[in-house]
């Protein structure tokens, strides 16, 4: 802890550096989020992760290609019969860690094995086990790369997909800008807790649904900003629910001890139903 405010300065100049780069995503929502780890209160609200080894045997690791040119990475859930149909899983700070590989098992085995189901890695194959190298990670991941990897991802799946994305924390935020560039492949986004897209504009051209959970004491995505997100999603035409819980943020991640498992088993109801209304309803 005594190199703290050492490496919060560092971060800080990590995302000044980048912030000032041509922008990969549709704004500066994704910066906006990653300079949060500036903050001590948001990073003491991420306890380091409980240990947790997957064992699952269905999904298998992949490699995509990216217009930068670095292949990217990621966990594919294949579906038991061959569809156009996509879920992207994006990870929390920490990365595509074990964790995010079993809950992209479940949402796999709930959608009745009916949907591709591909864990993104955001990271590059970096993975961190505590708070401060995640915090590191997401500040050092730039736009541009982000962006790369996320198109990747859409473009794996294929231009006949139809996709949609689920997120929690950074990417919660990532979900949404991934479905504004899936552009009208986009069926339908699932943000946990993410930072919200502010830009009217940019909203204007999201296609699909946008089903957003949120808790009310999240000192990082507070409730005013759930508000103006709702404001803004209004003035922009586009169909928008929120689900709002008295807990933390982190609250549906299992490896937090701050774990809220009553709020969590609700809001996994309304994502699955929103999921399963997106692709067709089964």
């Amino acid at each position: 802890m005594k190199k703290l405010s050492f490496v919060t300065t560092l971060l800080f100049m990590a995302v000044s550096a980048f912030a000032q780069t041509a922008p990969c995503c549709h704004t500066d929502a994704v910066t906006e989020f990653a300079t949060l780890a500036n903050r001590e209160d948001f990073r003491m609200a991420h306890k380091d992760p409980l240990p947790y080894t997957y064992q699952g045997t269905t999904g298998t690791n992949i490699t995509f290609n990216t217009a930068d040119g670095t292949p990217a990475h990621g966990f594919l859930f294949k579906a038991k019969t061959a569809t156009d149909q996509y879920l992207l899983v994006y990870q929390e700070w920490y990365g595509l860690n074990d964790y995010i590989k079993k809950q992209s098992e479940k949402l796999y085995n709930d959608l009745g094995g009916k949907v591709n189901v591909l864990a993104v890695d955001m990271y590059d194959q970096k993975v961190a086990t505590n708070r401060e190298d995640a915090a590191k990670l997401m500040q050092g991941a730039s736009r541009e790369r982000l962006g790369a990897i996320m198109r990747g991802a859409i473009a794996y799946a294929g231009k006949p997909a139809k996709i949609a994305a689920i997120g929690w924390c950074f990417g919660g935020g990532i979900a949404l800008q991934s479905g504004l560039l899936a552009g009208a492949q986009n069926i339908g986004v699932v943000m946990y807790y993410g930072m919200p897209e502010k830009d009217v504009n940019e909203l204007r051209t999201l296609q699909g649904p946008v089903l957003g959970i949120f808790g009310n004491k999240d000192k990082g995505i507070p409730p005013q900003v759930v508000d103006e997100f709702e404001k803004n999603m209004q003035t922009a035409g586009k169909t928008l629910t929120v689900k709002r819980y008295d807990a933390d943020h982190g609250f549906a991640n299992p490896s937090n001890p701050i774990f809220n498992s009553v709020a969590t088993a609700d809001a996994y109801t309304h994502a699955l139903a929103f999921l399963k209304k997106a692709f067709g309803g089964f």
